[in-house]
């Protein structure tokens, strides 16, 4: 799809065409909706992320924890989205060794249980090491400069998605 046609569609076409840029979160789109015509894709993702910044706390949590754990039950299962799937799998994360799963498996309980949350990270350029190198550091920060890092990692992962979705 151009952003062209992205511009004059309905805006049920819109958040219908968008909802699942941000992980199980259509109201990013359809509030981004309202600020139409998009020059640029960079446009386009300034507003979604501006529709985010003004979500209260709870519904920024929320989009938080929509997204899956890295190499975690919904990835084992395949219960992952599409993006998602193609995303952890391009870095390596399907092919984990028993010890680089169990890793990671103790990683994500230590984080959510820590934060609340699942660790996020834009897996694009990192392989298994570096994701668990990541991991390792960040799991020492404290809960409001990871909240603030997940919303950061989720801007760099929508930006990723929204470039292999448009054309301008």
């Amino acid at each position: 799809m151009t952003l062209w046609e992205l511009n004059r569609i309905t805006p049920t076409a819109f958040a219908t065409a968008l909802g699942d840029i941000f992980e199980h979160s259509p109201w990013v789109a359809e509030r981004a909706s309202t600020a139409r015509p998009f020059g640029s894709i960079a446009a386009l993702h300034a507003a979604m992320l501006d529709a985010v910044d003004a979500a209260p706390e709870e519904r920024r949590l929320a989009l938080i924890r929509a997204h899956p754990e890295l190499a975690g039950k919904a990835a084992i299962r395949g219960e992952l989205t599409a993006d998602s799937t193609m995303e952890q799998s391009g870095a390596g994360l399907s092919q984990c060794n028993a010890d680089e799963l169990a890793r990671l498996t103790a990683l994500n309980a230590a984080y959510n249980a820590k934060f609340g949350f699942p660790f996020i990270l834009a897996v694009k350029g990192y392989d298994r090491a570096g994701i668990l190198y990541e991991f390792e550091r960040r799991i020492r920060r404290d809960r409001d400069t990871e909240f603030d890092e997940a919303l950061v990692q989720i801007g760099k992962i929508t930006r990723f998605r929204l470039d292999a979705l448009l054309s301008e």
